[in-house]
């Protein structure tokens, strides 16, 4: 059986504006349910990396494809399509301060569609169980710890059944058994076919829970296979 591929980014140049480039000639491939680090120094383009993926930064040359998209060619207003296709985690989780778990996950439900309010409480119950947070949907994001916010954060990015997530120093904020706690996470998701791409530059985290390994280092991307140094 073919693997599905879902990211394609060949010879692509990254830019953050117009002159200047954060990576360039660089190519990336990524497969249905794979597991992939991108790691380097801070400034060295791991986030900018994800931003491309997700339009938030253009891509100039070469070909990119993203979830069936042309990454080159792609419209405006097909960029919600794609970003539905995509689940973004970060590194300040992101969370609306102002209402409860459960109404952040909900906010972004209806945003993207969903109307049947059954539908989207079964939905919203099934991605808090998926993390390990079934009780806590009613506390505001204040009252929870910086891991369980992160694991929230990571209910949000299920919630549309993403084919990718984007996890962006998902754990640049949390101590290193909590950061060993969402890794883990991050790892069985993948078990059910979800490819993820997590930047970080922890290397403990690396070895702890090894995968292939990409690095950002003097403007180019290098496959470094499942070996960090």
């Amino acid at each position: 059986m073919e693997e599905e591929l879902l990211v394609c980014l060949e010879n692509v140049e990254i830019c953050q504006e117009e002159e200047n480039v954060v990576l360039r000639d660089a190519s990336l491939r990524l497969y249905k349910g794979e597991f992939v680090y991108a790691i380097g120094k801070v400034g060295s383009g791991k986030s900018s990396l994800l931003k491309s993926l997700y339009c938030e930064i253009p891509i100039r040359k070469g070909s990119a494809y993203v979830a069936g998209y042309d990454l080159l060619k792609i419209k405006r207003k097909q960029i919600p399509y794609l970003r539905r296709k995509l689940g973004v985690v970060f590194q300040d989780f992101q969370l609306l301060i102002d209402r409860s778990s459960v109404k952040n996950l909900e906010f972004v439900l209806k945003a993207t569609g969903w109307r049947s309010q059954n539908d989207i409480k079964k939905r919203i119950e099934e991605v808090l169980e998926q993390v390990n947070m079934p009780n806590k949907g009613y506390k505001m994001p204040h009252e929870l710890s910086g891991g369980e916010q992160q694991r929230i954060a990571i209910a949000r990015a299920l919630l549309n059944n993403p084919k990718i997530i984007l996890a962006d120093e998902p754990t640049g904020n949390l101590d290193p058994e909590t950061s060993g706690q969402i890794v883990q996470l991050l790892h069985d998701i993948r078990q059910n076919g979800t490819a993820i791409i997590m930047t970080t530059h922890n290397y403990n985290i690396v070895n702890a829970f090894p995968a292939r390994v990409v690095k950002c280092e003097n403007n180019r991307l290098y496959d470094m296979g499942k070996e960090i140094s």
